[in-house]
């Protein structure tokens, strides 16, 4: 095992992610299937902004196979304008209403405290924080919920963050912030069985960052909590390939893989069945290099 890195919490690995009431077990890499409720996200903006759009196109991922299904109702692509919380709370609660009754988990994709306070009423079990609870009262907002949560890392804002992002070592810096946060959210009684770090692709990080990060992303394993990445469709990947956004399934399934490989638990995707099909091949290969 590496040496534990400054400010690092020491946990002792759990085979699942405790999150409302229910435990999702880390036996294989889940698919959390991607719904903006926007008119502005960088990969399908507007595509699902109608509530009847967003809905049909939820169950389709259910369909396809998602283990989860995370629901945005605020742009966080580089450059996006905020969104009020009641506008944003407008866009997901009616969505997360409606698939409700479906046995699968809910993820809200918000670091405002009134959104996520609104989304657990409505049933979500996972708040999913860009912000990694450093909103004024976001960690107080979840801390006696029992949802799993994803704490991500993001250098500067949505409207600032690709300008000129600088890392002396960018997988340290990282990996140091998301203890951090970590160690805040434990404070306010927070159990570690519910959170899951994300090392956020594409906030903050040049090409060369997230390249980086997605080679050494190993490294975050020595955390001992899930791991949650985000690499569908993003431009990372266009530069790799030279590829317009809505073009990228091939890369973003690469990706993927790649993630998994280095031990991410859970992939964010745009196209889930090609993810499931890709992640069920190398689940099998390993498998079967296992048993000889």
């Amino acid at each position: 095992m590496p040496p534990m890195l400054k400010g690092e919490v020491a946990i002792k690995q759990q085979p699942t992610w405790s999150i409302a009431r229910r435990e999702l077990a880390l036996d294989r890499v889940l698919v959390m299937g991607i719904v903006n409720v926007t008119p502005d996200s960088f990969a399908d903006g507007g595509r699902y902004f109608n509530h009847a759009d967003a809905l049909a196109h939820a169950r389709q991922l259910i369909d396809e196979g998602a283990d989860i299904i995370d629901i945005g109702g605020e742009s966080t692509r580089p450059g996006a304008a905020d969104v009020s919380p009641d506008e944003e709370i407008r866009r997901v609660v009616p969505l997360l209403e409606a698939l409700a009754p479906s046995a699968i988990p809910l993820s809200v994709d918000t670091s405002k405290p009134e959104v996520m306070r609104a989304a657990l009423a409505a049933g979500a079990a996972i708040i999913n924080d860009v912000r990694a609870l450093q909103q004024p009262g976001a960690a107080e907002a979840v801390a006696d919920s029992g949802c799993g949560l994803v704490l991500m890392h993001m250098q500067g804002t949505p409207r600032t963050m690709q300008q000129a992002p600088y890392y002396r070592d960018v997988m340290d810096e990282v990996a140091q912030f998301l203890a951090e946060r970590v160690r805040c959210a434990r404070a306010q009684g927070i159990d570690a069985r519910r959170i899951a770090v994300d090392p956020g692709f594409g906030f903050g990080k040049s090409i060369e960052h997230n390249f980086t990060l997605l080679s050494e992303l190993s490294a975050l394993k020595r955390m001992q909590l899930p791991i949650v990445v985000g690499l569908s469709r993003k431009s990372m990947l266009g530069a790799a390939t030279g590829r317009a956004v809505h073009d990228r399934a091939a890369a973003s399934v690469a990706a993927a893989l790649l993630a998994a490989e280095r031990g991410a638990n859970v992939v964010r995707v745009h196209d889930v069945a090609a993810t499931r099909d890709a992640l069920g091949v190398l689940r099998m290969t390993l498998d079967n290099m296992r048993a000889q």
